[in-house]
């Protein structure tokens, strides 16, 4: 297949799949554990410093292995065929699916709150048109769908910009005033270890606002020069979304009073009210409905690739594979999951479970660098780079850790996707006589 995407279009595909809801509802609740927002903006660096170093990590699998299918395509061919199964198990069952989900239930919630509902609307109708729109632009028209999801994240990242605009205005005016502690939060009163464990703590769930860094992984069939291409696109969309985290959550916790965000998760309104009164907050909350419906969007883009790569494997039915431009019955069968999950879940409930499973996914992929299979490649990095791997592995389980320290079901939840893939994984390749996988570096 001839490659149509090029270096923007897999750049936004990085930055619509990294901004969702989280960057505009994490730092209130960041502040009322860290006490301040300069350290506030310290986790949100040093959770960017994690998305750059996995971004490098993964532009390092790419350059071995220039294919689509994420996570899947990564441990199957460098690793085992079983661990590739288990994280496409993880993407279908859990990360793709229920991201979709989460984004496009968020998305009604700002569209269409309760107060605002009309009675002949029924709840989830707009959540489910979300999903339905986006399945159809990328499963049946997929280069007016990347075209559509381009000019939607420019829109965005330009209505972001306005935002960023007006605080810095307001802040020549003096209208913004950098705040020191904040007053009844616990920080100020408990020691160095404490401290370190809530930043700790924050960082679990700022992470999960970077996730996404490694989306154009996923289309590298469909890219012209992807060993090139695709690293590229990883890295410079990364970079771009940590700068504009920092600038916006710079805004959100220095712009309204320290006391009115403190736990609150409608920060990004809240400062904006601050700013500019009821007309900027209806503004922002638009703003950030746009970002939900691309992050809907980007996600669909990328998820029917890695179904489409386990197809040709064998490892799913024959009629999930690419069908002309797109692999058009992957992508009905991920509509169909993502509304089933609408339907049926807690999604709120679910966030905690899907950013585990998929981080240590997303570790154990990268921990591939290190296999004799990649490192005697030809297209291998050399070593002095594989400081980037090492460092996102290592801040992965720490945060991991601190994730399940408090609360060890969600690893019970995570062990038992595991170990339901892998039951999959044995009862699909009983009917059929095992292939050797591809050498990574002559993929």
């Amino acid at each position: 297949m001839s490659g149509k995407y090029g270096f923007w279009t897999l750049a936004f595909l990085v930055i619509a799949n990294m901004i969702g809801a989280g960057v505009f509802t994490t730092s209130g609740y960041s502040l009322a554990d860290l006490g301040s927002p300069d350290r506030v903006l310290w986790a949100w660096f040093a959770g960017g410093v994690i998305a750059l170093m996995g971004a490098i990590s993964y532009a390092m699998l790419i350059r071995v292995m220039p294919q689509s299918g994420g996570e899947y395509l990564f441990l199957s061919r460098a690793a085992h065929p079983l661990l590739g199964y288990i994280a496409g198990w993880v993407s279908l069952i859990a990360g793709f699916s229920g991201a979709i989900a989460f984004a496009a239930t968020a998305l009604e919630g700002y569209l269409v709150p309760d107060s605002l509902r009309p009675e002949w609307m029924p709840a989830g109708i707009v959540t489910v048109m979300a999903i339905v729109l986006a399945g159809f632009f990328h499963g049946m028209h997929p280069r007016f769908g990347a075209a559509t999801q381009n000019i939607a994240v420019s829109v965005k990242l330009v209505l972001l910009a306005v935002i960023l605009i007006v605080a810095a205005y307001q802040w020549s005016q003096g209208n913004l005033a950098t705040q020191g502690s904040t007053p009844g939060v616990k920080s100020a009163e408990t020691s160095t270890w404490a401290q370190w464990s809530a930043f700790a703590g924050s960082l679990v769930w700022i992470s999960l606002s970077y996730s996404g860094f490694n989306a154009a992984v996923y289309v590298a069939d469909e890219v012209i020069d992807p060993k090139r291409v695709v690293p590229r696109a990883l890295v410079a969309g990364t970079i771009a979304t940590t700068l504009l985290y920092l600038l916006l959550n710079a805004v959100f916790v220095y712009a309204p009073p320290a006391a009115s965000i403190v736990g609150n998760a409608d920060v990004a309104a809240i400062a904006a009210e601050s700013l500019g009164g009821n007309g900027l907050a209806n503004f922002v909350r638009w703003t950030i409905a746009l970002c939900l419906l691309t992050s809907v969007f980007s996600m669909m883009m990328a998820a029917p690739r890695v179904y489409a790569k386990m197809a040709d494997d064998g490892m799913l039915p024959s009629w999930m594979r690419f069908q002309g431009e797109a692999p058009f019955a992957a992508t009905a069968v991920q509509v169909v999951l993502a509304v089933i999950l609408v339907l049926i879940s807690d999604l709120q409930g679910l966030l905690s479970y899907l950013g585990l499973t998929l981080s240590l996914t997303a570790a154990c992929s990268v921990c591939c660098l290190f296999l004799p299979s990649v490192r005697n490649s030809e297209r291998a990095a050399p070593k002095v780079w594989l400081f980037a791997p090492a460092f996102f592995v290592l801040a992965t389980l720490v945060s991991a850790f601190i994730m399940t320290a408090n609360d060890p079901t969600q690893l019970f939840a995570t062990g038992i996707t595991f170990l339901v893939g892998g039951t999959m994984y044995v009862l699909t390749t009983q009917s059929r006589t095992p292939s050797t996988p591809p050498d990574p570096g002559n993929s």
